[in-house]
């Protein structure tokens, strides 16, 4: 099956920025007849912005939704559609993934546990992500026709809990949207990204944001990648915009999972095993 990650260089110009992936969708390479599975990165219509901005773009009729789904309709591909404001009704929004199939119809959706709001040392140095942004509370995993498909977004990749939890909801592939920062992402995105495919035994697919946003108010580091279960590299895009593709054989899978089998193997799953507490 053929799996393709969508690098992208989005800004606040929404209609830019769906025009971008439109035109990338066009060109999309691909074999006549086969399933596709596109992923598109995190805020992949709508990078940055005020509060305002993004509630302004998450109403009712879910504008950002509709186009969308209308472009996984329209090219025929199963699309985990990066990430889109949705109102969470306390005035803030959720960062939510939604997984389309061939016919632009809703698989399911994901918000954002965990946000980012941390110090980093680049020209940004504060982000604060919960000041807009309502953590979800959710794990979700979707039957689509490629496997069952985990869904996580950018922070969620340090926490390997949630991913372990993935797998014992049955996932076989996790997608990860993602806008690290350059300097987080230099620093620790590989190297995430193949701890968690290692512990999971999925397949890990993570679209990224790349390059300078928005007059460069932000930089994000890209290398778009594809990790097989063993934790090899697939397929990657260091720099630039563009399409990351692959294809993943559910048979090495299995494989990994028969010969090595940590889920079965981990003694923490039972509570009795968990250490003693301290007593008085």
């Amino acid at each position: 099956m053929q799996v393709s990650l969508l690098q992208c260089q989005s800004s606040r110009d929404v209609q830019a920025n769906l025009a971008f992936i439109e035109s990338q969708l066009e060109r999309l390479p691909r074999v006549p007849g086969e399933p596709q599975l596109v992923v598109l990165p995190e805020c992949c219509l709508l990078f940055g912005g005020h509060e305002s901005e993004q509630l302004a773009w998450s109403g009712e009729d879910e504008p950002l939704k509709q186009a969308l789904a209308t472009l996984a309709a329209r090219f025929g591909v199963f699309l985990v559609a990066g990430t889109i404001p949705a109102r969470s009704g306390d005035g803030r929004v959720y960062s939510r993934c939604y997984v389309f199939d061939d016919a632009g119809t809703v698989l399911g959706h994901y918000e954002k546990i965990h946000l980012f709001d941390v110090d980093v040392a680049d020209g940004t140095k504060t982000y604060r992500e919960s000041d807009t942004f309502c953590p979800g509370e959710n794990l979700v995993v979707v039957d689509t026709p490629f496997g069952k498909l985990g869904l996580a977004i950018c922070y969620d990749v340090r926490f390997p809990d949630m991913f372990r939890a993935l797998r014992l909801a049955g996932a076989e592939i996790i997608a990860l949207p993602a806008a690290f920062t350059r300097v987080t992402g230099e620093a620790h995105w590989e190297i995430l990204l193949k701890a968690r495919a290692i512990e999971s035994q999925c397949f890990v697919l993570g679209a990224a944001q790349w390059g300078a946003h928005n007059t460069g108010s932000r930089e994000t580091w890209g290398q778009s990648m594809l990790i097989d279960p063993w934790g090899r590299t697939l397929a990657e895009l260091a720099e630039g915009t563009g399409w990351v593709q692959a294809r993943l054989d559910r048979d090495e899978l299995a494989r990994v999972r028969a010969a090595m089998p940590v889920a079965s193997h981990n003694r923490f799953a039972a509570p009795e095993l968990l250490p003693a507490k301290a007593g008085k």
